[in-house]
């Protein structure tokens, strides 16, 4: 815990949800913004780049936290870690000075540690931070946490030349998302001298042209060294907008992790039901709280047919990394508690899936007609006869994509086609929204690569059985 932390280590004034107006609600609402982060910023690039590094340094959070993850040093799933952002009131002390970037347990206010400056960092933003890995096998997940970014921050090393291979991917992920707000970092400066800097930094506004990070700043920090971290704090507040939030609509939050909390062995006395994490899409979601999740539990008949059993619970506890809430938003990367077999959450075994009001959530399809745009080029392909990625070519019919929608990841086997439709059949079936945007990835040297992307057009519903 460093200085900052420690000086402004509060407790939490109890979050309340009586009387609550969801009409007053803004993501700046001090009530919300002490206690859950109202924002998701994707930290996307290539592997090794100091993805996980810079999120540390901005929330003091190690993402990699799983026993392979910090074997091999390398991000394999989605990980997440809140911060709070923090000006100083006085207008006197200067920019980038004035921002700190602290942990999300921390009170809302702490003094300015600047000398002579005598004035207060006031909370101005909180901030959840989804780490995606940048390795080629786990080009799916970060697809996966496309769905709930609101923003992303390009990683790159300046130590290599630009682009490298999933920086080209990565970045056409979130032109698919059309993400309009992006920062491009170029990390790693300390072990460069000033003229390699200088020419990567060229490389670097090359590459970005003529995609949605063509205006974006690009800030030369050290991730390592925390070097131009306040500058980061700065451009996050100045030019990453709070995004537009539906407070009053019936809830529904996109799943991207679910897990049991139980250790092995507790009495049946002191199990507690499974736990889904995500990013809240619209309304707002309370304690005891009923709840169902969609398409829920999947299976076969005996005829071989797919069938799916929507699960309903009840909400029994809302967290924020460690704060505890009473009610949730939209925004910040959520914890729900619920009364769920723990086993059906295991291992994010409800990745994919929706949850939200009983009875509001959207259909559920096995087959989905969409209309598609392919990419130029295959992206994070090498090619040996041409500095230039392959080119793509059209689908094909009984080919099998991985398709991307929202949170889920599937197989997909093309039916048919004609002119720039698509019909396909889901290995999982999905629920979602009719004009929903989808990533299709084609198998490419033995790993899938991202190949166009696509709108729901129409589908084929399968109806949930109400009891298994």
């Amino acid at each position: 815990m460093n200085s900052c932390e420690t000086i402004c280590q509060t407790r939490l004034t109890q979050q309340s949800s009586d009387n609550l107006n969801l009409k007053l609600l803004t993501p700046l609402t001090p009530e919300i913004i002490r206690r859950q982060a109202t924002i998701n910023i994707g930290i996307i690039g290539h592997v090794a780049h100091g993805k996980s590094t810079l999120v540390k340094s901005l929330s003091g959070i190690q993402t990699g936290k799983f026993g392979k993850e910090k074997q091999q040093n390398m991000t394999m799933k989605l990980g997440y870690a809140n911060a709070k952002i923090f000006e100083c009131d006085n207008e006197k002390c200067p920019r980038p000075e004035r921002y700190r970037s602290i942990g999300s347990k921390t009170g809302d206010q702490f003094p300015c540690d600047r000398s002579g400056c005598g004035g207060q960092f006031r909370l101005i933003r909180h901030v959840s931070f989804v780490d995606c890995p940048g390795h080629d096998t786990f080009m799916a997940a970060m697809l996966n946490g496309a769905a709930v970014m609101d923003a992303a921050l390009l990683v790159i090393a300046a130590n290599e030349f630009c682009p490298q291979p999933q920086t080209s991917e990565h970045l056409a992920a979130i032109n698919i998302m059309n993400l309009k707000s992006i920062i491009v970092l170029q990390n790693k400066v300390d072990l460069v001298g000033q003229i390699k800097a200088e020419k990567q930094y060229k490389q670097i506004l090359d590459f970005i042209q003529d995609t949605n990070a063509e205006n974006a700043p690009i800030i030369p920090i050290s991730a390592q060294l925390n070097c131009n971290i306040d500058t980061v704090c700065d451009y996050i507040v100045r030019k990453i907008p709070i995004p537009i939030r539906d407070f009053t609509s019936k809830s529904r939050m996109t799943i991207i992790r679910s897990f049991d909390i139980n250790k092995p062995g507790a009495n049946v006395d002191d199990l507690k039901g499974g736990i889904a994490g995500g990013s809240i899409s619209k309304g707002v979601l309370k304690i005891n709280q009923e709840i169902e999740i969609r398409p829920g539990l999947i299976f076969t008949n005996d005829k071989g047919q797919v069938q799916c059993c929507p699960i309903k619970s009840k909400i029994t506890s809302l967290y924020a990394e460690q704060n505890q809430l009473t009610f949730a938003v939209p925004g910040g990367l959520i914890g729900v508690g619920t009364k769920i077999d723990p086993t059906l959450c295991r291992a994010d075994r409800l990745v994919g899936q929706i949850l939200g009001e009983i009875d509001t959530l959207p259909k559920i399809y096995t087959e989905i007609t969409i209309k598609y745009f392919l990419l130029r080029r295959a992206f994070g392909v090498h090619c040996y006869s041409s500095n230039e990625p392959p080119k793509i070519s059209k689908l094909y019919k009984t080919e099998v994509l991985l398709i991307n929608i929202g949170s889920l990841s599937t197989g997909g086997r093309v039916l048919g086609i004609k002119d720039d439709l698509a019909k396909i059949q889901l290995t999982k079936p999905v629920c979602a929204e009719i004009n929903e945007k989808l990533a299709l990835s084609r198998r490419i040297n033995g790993h899938y690569r991202l190949i166009a992307w696509g709108e729901i057009q129409e589908g084929k519903e399968l109806e949930p059985r109400m009891n298994m």
